[in-house]
């Protein structure tokens, strides 16, 4: 458990450097810069995530359920479909706004507008958070195999990666709203902490609850898949040439699959 925990916070921590990362481009990029550089960049963050549900976390609940003598796709669809209404049961619930929109999302709320735009991109911080957690964990599980870490590795270093244009996601927009550089780079910053927290809270739950890794990993896997559907394509695809959009997509999953192949 420990053990685990320690690699948790690490990769995590990688996780929160590289949103802090991306973040900072908001000191290079005029306002009117912003937008394009968006959807790319929740393109790329959309191909990463779907292509870590797959390798990292569904993949991985199957071959589980299947090693102790149990039918693979069960925990992995009954997951998924759980970890999916959870997410839109928070996303109906939690006050959240998304950049370029006008209208808030939620519960109604007398929240600033920029703190509705930083918790649209804290709440789908979560499964990324609960998805490294819960790799170090299974690793955990397989720790007599010197390899076991590779793929919770690959997996911390994908969602890193995806990480740096989230934190510019969030900063760009908040800048375009007015707000200062320096403030627009601190909330960019820290809407990533979210994913230590969970990442660690993740493990602790998976210690407690071994028999169901499966669905934990699916759970983290139908969130994820959630949000890429609900939210970061369709804002990567706002106004014209969402083809830049689309292509941010393929370049992040190529990413995150060769990661994920090369050292899983």
């Amino acid at each position: 458990m420990w053990n685990a925990l320690q690699w948790a916070a690490a990769g995590t921590g990688f996780t929160f450097l590289m949103t802090a990362a991306g973040a900072a481009v908001v000191f290079f990029f005029r306002k009117k810069a912003g937008a394009e550089m968006q959807r790319i960049f929740l393109g790329f963050a959309a191909g990463v995530m779907v292509a870590a549900s797959v390798w990292s976390l569904l993949i991985p609940a199957i071959e589980e359920t299947q090693a102790s003598g149990g039918i693979g796709w069960i925990p992995a669809a009954g997951g998924l479909a759980l970890g999916a209404l959870a997410m839109a049961l928070a996303d109906t619930l939690l006050p959240h706004l998304h950049p370029d929109a006008q209208n808030p999302e939620g519960m109604p709320s007398s929240w600033r507008r920029t703190t509705l735009l930083v918790s649209a991109v804290t709440l789908h911080n979560i499964p990324e958070g609960m998805a490294v957690g819960l790799s170090f964990a299974l690793a955990a599980q397989h720790a007599e195999d010197s390899t076991a870490f590779f793929p919770a590795i690959a997996l911390a270093l994908g969602m890193g990666i995806q990480n740096f244009p989230e934190g510019a996601a969030v900063s760009l927009p908040l800048r375009r709203e007015g707000i200062p550089a320096w403030k627009a780079f601190l909330y960019g910053s820290f809407s990533g902490a979210v994913e230590l927290i969970f990442g660690v809270l993740a493990v602790l739950m998976a210690g407690m609850l071994t028999p169901v890794m499966p669905w934990l990993l699916s759970f983290a896997a139908g969130a994820m898949l959630y949000v890429v559907a609900e939210e970061l394509i369709p804002e990567a695809h706002l106004g014209e040439h969402s083809n830049i959009g689309a292509l941010g997509v393929i370049g992040g999953f190529l990413v995150m699959m060769v990661l994920d192949t090369a050292l899983g």
